[in-house]
């Protein structure tokens, strides 16, 4: 698949992920729907982006 990127970045995006999912739901006035829609887009980005790059990567390595 395309997840290597993914497992190599995993525990730094969750950090930042979760960092920020707090710090969403402490600026919404506390409406955890908010931050939980918020948290759901960013795990879905963090797997899209790793996905994206390692398509990129590959594309890269087999123009050089």
């Amino acid at each position: 698949m395309g997840l290597d990127q993914y497992k190599k970045t995993f525990v730094g995006m969750q950090v930042s992920i979760a960092i920020f999912t707090a710090v969403m739901y402490l600026r919404v006035y506390r409406q955890w729907t908010a931050a939980v829609g918020f948290f759901v887009i960013m795990q879905v980005g963090a797997i899209a982006g790793a996905y994206w790059g390692s398509k990129l990567k590959k594309r890269l390595q087999h123009t050089l």
